[in-house]
């Protein structure tokens, strides 16, 4: 049976990391880790670093959307409140996550990020597309659309 046509969804807990398998038909329905309780889509950006995103990204089926960043970088400031939104409006079809450059050096340098902020689209812990520079919401939405995420 393919990812598609199957039908439960795994994904990571933000937390624990644990892969949590979640019925399709429930992904809206704000579902919790089976062990530590915290939101398993939780529809606003996900903070990780060099320990978790590997396990993240590698046990999530959903799209996930990684937004690089730093905190010192302006363009990323001004940027950040457009990646939650897109966090909200795309909930529960793909997972956005954050990684601060400077504390995940090792994440930025494997994706070889020279600028930011650099948003990358990824599924089944691959690249599948990659932007730089901030963007206005609709670009983002456009962009994620044209990737094959449905809002």
């Amino acid at each position: 049976m393919s990812a598609a046509a199957s039908p439960n969804v795994q994904t990571c807990c933000p937390s624990c990391l644990r892969a949590v398998r979640v019925p399709r038909e429930r992904l809206a329905d704000a579902p919790r880790c089976p062990a530590c309780k915290v939101a398993l889509l939780p529809g606003s950006p996900i903070e990780l670093d060099d320990r978790s995103f590997d396990t993240f990204v590698r046990q999530t089926e959903l799209p996930v959307l990684v937004d690089f960043w730093a905190p010192w970088c302006g363009p990323c400031r001004s940027f950040g409140p457009v990646v939650a939104e897109a966090a909200s409006r795309f909930a529960p079809n793909l997972l956005v996550v954050k990684v601060n450059t400077d504390a995940a050096p090792v994440a930025a340098g494997r994706f070889g990020i020279r600028s930011i902020p650099t948003v990358v689209l990824m599924r089944g812990g691959r690249e599948t597309a990659r932007q730089a520079g901030a963007q206005p919401l609709g670009s983002l939405c456009e962009w994620l659309a044209a990737g094959g995420v449905s809002a």
